[in-house]
């Protein structure tokens, strides 16, 4: 008999405070064979060769900060990041 599998609950329904609520009782360990492997592919050795300078107001830099902070990140790289999306995204 083959083992139904475990679907997640639609996390981008739920909010960040369900979903955290969520995995409080849940572990990635018990649905570890449910998952799909992905291939991922990171480049470390990429430099950034060039800088650009940007003055945001107070208020704007202070939102990326909180932004970052949520995500784990620092404030350059999500700025980068977004920015770096926007422009694929308008040239697509």
């Amino acid at each position: 008999m083959k083992k139904k599998k475990f679907k997640f609950p639609d996390f981008d329904k739920m909010g960040y405070e369900a979903e955290a609520k969520w995995w409080d009782t849940h572990d990635w360990g018990e649905f570890w064979d449910e998952l799909d492997d992905v291939k991922i592919v990171v480049d470390l050795h990429k430099p950034k060769e060039e800088t650009l300078i940007l003055r945001l107001q107070k208020e704007t830099k202070e939102k990326l900060e909180e932004e970052a902070r949520k995500k784990g990140l620092n404030v350059s790289s999500l700025a980068r990041l977004w920015l770096t999306q926007r422009l694929h995204a308008a040239v697509k």
